[in-house]
């Protein structure tokens, strides 16, 4: 057994698209008509093939219920960047107890994104910042070992 891919069912191919490229920077590597793949491996499955597969009409969206999350390194820019796009958020970037910064909106299905600052660049904010390696270890909750690794 192996996982393979995470799949949203989207209500308009092109317009998911147009957002996972403009937002995301994902674009389509494989291209099986009602079905996509984009980079990293995120599936878009159209509503109608969909339904089709698991012989109801009965779908939910909006559920609030799992995100698709995405680290990126340079945090501070994404978030500028977002400003700029026509999206809605969930939440606007606020940080974590554990000192990462992130933050959520919705696909046009109302999927919930989550674009968090890579963990190691958060180490590396606080090693900066004047922290030890041990309050870094402390402040994010991880092994000091974790923080070392992260500093070469």
């Amino acid at each position: 057994m192996e996982y393979k891919n995470p799949l949203l069912v989207v209500t308009d191919m092109d317009r998911s698209i147009k957002f996972y490229g403009e937002v995301l920077g994902l674009q389509v590597v494989l291209d099986f008509g009602a079905n996509k793949t984009l980079a990293g491996g995120l599936c878009l499955q159209t509503l109608e093939t969909w339904k089709g597969f698991i012989g109801t009409d009965r779908i939910c969206f909006g559920g609030n219920a799992a995100e698709m999350y995405f680290e990126e390194d340079a945090f501070d820019a994404f978030a500028e960047r977002l400003k700029g796009l026509d999206i809605e958020y969930v939440h606007p970037v606020k940080e974590h107890p554990w000192g990462q910064r992130a933050v959520r909106f919705y696909d046009p299905d109302r999927h919930v994104i989550e674009v968090g600052e890579n963990m190691k660049a958060v180490c590396r904010r606080f090693l900066k910042g004047g922290m030890t390696p041990e309050q870094a270890a402390q402040r994010m909750d991880v092994p000091i070992e974790y923080i070392r690794a992260c500093m070469k």
